[in-house]
């Protein structure tokens, strides 16, 4: 199987890269080959690309920066993806793509199923429902793979933030009213690469599926967990999300059902907290 993959520094794209079989080739487009905000430049390499499936890791995931550059984020995470996957299914190639938890409201307590009604709350959210309409339209196979609160040892992200806060401060303050699944980005890779060995041969079934790590937890317990396994002595005090404001708005109700994702390819939510553990091993070596 030969993967063409949109993406080479993000969190997902870097573990596709660590984790893909030695059976597999992949080849890996960075900003340099691939810009997201050209569209017709994106689409002209999948047309001529000898890649039995195509996974678009690539994305704009600045989420109150999007509130100021929405045309830059609707480029990058709405046209590119549906010019992107026009130009996979006009050569019968697979689309794997990934959006978020973000494309809903974030009300109620229930998880989102993958078709209950979205409603995004920012632009981050809106530009990546465009794309994900834009993929599902497109005409071809594909899969959209919807995700929450990813994290790992590389890049930006909560786990390595809190690391970098508990190191100095004895006491933090952190959101307790959103919920949500966090994620491992290498959890993510080997779903994408399950999926896409599917679709390679001939038994993926299209349409948009959830994947969070397990249990749901607010961002105050995930800190918790973080310094109990990091072994970091650091009091963390709940606050609702108003005394933390931020341009964009963040979905209070993040969890997402995944049971579809099982049902179809027999993928079952990761402990996250395993992950983590391994998370943290691989930081202690850097």
């Amino acid at each position: 199987m030969k993967l063409l993959v949109f993406g080479t520094t993000g969190q997902v794209a870097t573990e596709l890269r660590r984790h893909c079989p030695q059976d597999v080739e992949i080849r890996q487009l960075g900003r340099a080959e691939a810009d997201l905000s050209d569209p017709a430049a994106c689409a002209a390499l999948i047309a001529g690309t000898d890649a039995d499936v195509v996974i678009n890791a690539a994305a704009y995931t600045a989420v109150d920066r999007a509130e100021t550059e929405q045309a830059l984020a609707l480029t990058v995470n709405g046209t590119s993806p549906a010019e992107m996957a026009q130009a996979a299914a006009a050569r019968g190639i697979p689309f794997l793509h990934i959006s978020t938890d973000y494309v809903f409201d974030g009300t109620g307590t229930d998880p989102w199923q993958p078709n209950t009604p979205t409603a995004p709350l920012g632009a981050y959210g809106r530009t990546k429902l465009l794309g994900e309409q834009g993929v599902a339209g497109a005409g071809g196979a594909y899969a959209i793979l919807r995700t929450s609160w990813v994290f790992s040892a590389h890049g930006s992200n909560f786990v390595k933030t809190m690391l970098r806060l508990g190191r100095d401060c004895p006491a933090l303050r952190v959101v307790e009213d959103q919920i949500g699944g966090p994620t491992a980005a290498s959890d993510i890779a080997t779903t994408l690469l399950r999926i896409a060995a599917r679709f390679h041969a001939g038994t993926g079934p299209s349409g948009i599926y959830h994947y969070a790590g397990q249990p749901d937890v607010s961002w105050a317990d995930f800190a918790r967990e973080i310094f109990r396994q990091a072994g970091l002595d650091v009091v963390v005090t709940g606050i609702p999300a108003t005394e933390y404001p931020t341009p964009a708005l963040r979905p209070g109700n993040s969890r997402i059902d995944c049971t579809s994702l099982e049902r179809a390819f027999g993928i079952v939510r990761p402990d996250w907290r395993i992950s983590l553990g391994a998370v943290l091993q691989e930081l202690k070596k850097v």
